[in-house]
């Protein structure tokens, strides 16, 4: 691991942070401290951060508003930090731009496994390389935005392709309409407005929209990209 590899702990719990500053440091990152939202976007100004591990509850704006606040600026890798195991809140931290979820009581060598892999699908220490998603037939190019059914491009509008590719970095998480809605219009409109895309969606890439292969309706929550 390089050293300039920098990491910032967003956390107000004072043991956690050097906990965490202690496992990284261990493996040769460079490590800055945060206790609430302003110390962490003044760290964040200041520095070139490569990473964020970033607590869910912390007093005044809570991890959630800040990795939302954070998105709309950057792509830095974003780890959320979390007292419970709760899917409810992973998928929501995924929903909102999180790319890892990880439990305080986790181990030491798992903590600096996830942020290495994060680190390391991210490109945050190498070179972007091209990177393809195939299942079965359909493929994205996330290096091109490009998308193929059968090896044939096909034309996505810019939401299309975000949605689809959210899903298919999200393999069989079910996402609920309130979810998407925040992702994607900042909590704007209603179950039509995803509805409408995902249909659309659908007429692209599925052979019977009616009766969709990747992008499934789960009755009554959202829906989940079928990774199998």
């Amino acid at each position: 691991m390089k050293e300039e590899t920098t990491i910032l702990v967003v956390d107000d719990d004072k043991s956690i942070i050097e906990l965490m500053r202690d496992f990284l440091e261990n493996e040769g990152f460079y490590v800055i401290t945060a206790f609430d939202t302003i110390q962490a976007l003044a760290a964040l100004k200041d520095n070139t951060i490569d990473c964020i591990i970033l607590d869910i509850m912390m007093p005044g704006q809570n991890g959630f508003e800040l990795c939302r606040q954070i998105r709309m600026e950057s792509n830095v890798p974003i780890l959320f930090l979390s007292a419970i195991s709760d899917d409810v809140d992973k998928i929501r931290g995924l929903a909102l731009g999180g790319d890892d979820y990880i439990v305080k009581t986790a181990s030491p060598g798992e903590i600096v496994a996830r942020v290495k892999a994060v680190l390391r699908r991210s490109g945050s220490q190498q070179e972007l390389k091209k990177k393809v998603f195939n299942y079965g037939r359909l493929s994205l190019n996330l290096s091109t935005r490009e998308v193929f059914i059968e090896g044939r491009p096909i034309s996505l509008t810019p939401k299309e392709y975000d949605l689809l590719r959210f899903f298919a970095e999200h393999p069989n998480l079910v996402f609920s309409y309130d979810q998407l809605l925040e992702k994607f219009w900042e909590g704007i409109g209603d179950k039509h407005t995803i509805r409408v895309h995902l249909s659309r969606l659908r007429e692209k890439i599925e052979l019977d929209p009616n009766k969709p292969q990747f992008i499934v309706n789960v009755w009554g929550i959202g829906y989940r990209f079928k990774g199998e």
